[in-house]
């Protein structure tokens, strides 16, 4: 027989918390897979990410 008997409500916490750390890990792999695809899609940036490479927009017409 165990010294200290669990009582209920420290299951129910201990799921909460299982799925708590599940939902973060799913997150924190979201955030991680996002982050993969934009360093390798990196070569369309040119300095800060929200700049657009000027070198290869298409050439502006003149306005006549």
């Amino acid at each position: 027989m165990p010294l200290h008997a669990e009582h209920e409500i420290h299951g129910r916490r201990r799921s909460r918390n299982v799925g708590l750390g599940l939902v973060l890990l799913a997150f924190v792999a979201l955030v991680f897979g996002l982050t993969v695809v934009k360093v390798q899609q990196g070569d369309m940036m040119e300095a800060f990410d929200h700049q657009p490479r000027v070198s290869v927009l298409p050439p502006e017409e003149p306005a006549e």
